[in-house]
């Protein structure tokens, strides 16, 4: 017995003795790492513990934030509760779920046909400048966009309303009590600020295709299109799989810049029944009410869905194909 003791000790100083001579050995890479996980500590994980706010009625009793947390009452699920018994809760949940569910497929359909069009053009610098070109929108804030919006849809001065449905001969539209035409507006919207920037990951991945099997292919007699269906998709699909798995977990979160500042210029709620998700719920619930608890309750449904989301699409996408899964 006495043996396997000292048995157990020496395996055990071994594997710390083979810890650090790892670490020595990569002590270059390891500081390489070190700001990056010092950062995702203390802006990911460190601001996790406010989750505890969703179990907590918030009250305030000082100018201090963590004396308020101590001394609030802990309600366990009431704040939870509240949600689901909302009678929105359903509304809401299904505006999320569907938007997002069309804004990753039609984008990323969108995104790999521009990504492949501009890959096909000839001049590699009218490329880079259409490129450039479709880019520009992701890096305008949704405010901006939002004027720009209502522009073209203001039910007096707008573009739309002065000189484009005229020309056709249709009446005039108040865009903005008029919930039919919004579902297709927020999804070109989504598309029209989005597919450019997401567009340039699909280019890389391109980048990287061997051209001699197009050559191959082309020798062959396979004309471009059948080089884009056997060749061109079939190397885009890991890398589809992977932001397809990752746009899983965001699907319970809308994007508060898109369905608040783009439908809320003449700030009279009448398009709330089709652009009311998520985030704009919880912000709209700690303006209205003050409540933290009900709104960090929001905010964790969402988080745990969406954990909840990537790891059931990696482990399906897993069982199909291991070589595209995440983890």
């Amino acid at each position: 017995m006495a043996a396997g003791l000292e048995q157990g000790r020496s395996a055990h100083r071994k594997g710390w003795k083979n810890f650090f001579w790892k670490v020595h050995k990569n002590k270059t890479f390891l500081l390489m790492l070190l700001p990056g996980t010092v950062l995702m500590l203390i802006f990911n994980y460190l601001p996790m513990a406010g989750t505890l706010m969703s179990f907590k009625k918030m009250q305030f009793f000082s100018d201090n934030i963590f004396t308020n947390f101590m001394e609030s009452e802990w309600v366990g699920l009431k704040n939870f509760e509240f949600f689901f018994k909302t009678p929105d809760a359903f509304r809401i949940t299904r505006n999320t779920v569907c938007y997002n569910l069309v804004f990753i497929f039609v984008g990323l359909v969108a995104a790999i046909a521009l990504a492949i069009g501009l890959n096909e053009l000839i001049s590699k610098r009218l490329s880079k400048i259409f490129q450039t070109t479709f880019m520009l929108p992701y890096f305008l804030s949704w405010v901006v966009v939002s004027y720009i919006v209502y522009s073209f849809l203001n039910p007096e001065s707008g573009i739309v309303n002065r000189m484009i449905l005229p020309a056709l001969g249709i009446e005039p539209i108040s865009w903005y009590t008029e919930l039919a035409p919004w579902p297709y507006l927020l999804v070109f919207l989504n598309l029209w600020k989005y597919t450019g920037y997401n567009s340039v990951v699909y280019l890389a991945a391109l980048s990287g295709i061997d051209q001699e099997l197009y050559e191959a292919a082309s020798i062959d007699g396979a004309g471009k299109l059948k080089q884009i269906i056997h060749i061109t998709l079939p190397h885009l699909v890991p890398v589809m799989t992977i932001l397809t798995i990752l746009s899983m977990g965001k699907i319970v979160q809308g994007d508060f810049g898109l369905f608040y500042f783009a439908t809320s210029q003449l700030g009279n709620g009448a398009l709330k029944p089709v652009a009311d998700v998520l985030d704009t719920y919880v912000y709209q619930t700690l303006m209205n009410t003050g409540d933290l608890g009900m709104s960090a309750a929001a905010s964790l449904y969402q988080s745990v869905i969406g954990f909840i989301l990537v790891l059931t699409t990696n482990l399906f996408v897993n069982k199909l194909n291991p070589d595209n899964a995440l983890f």
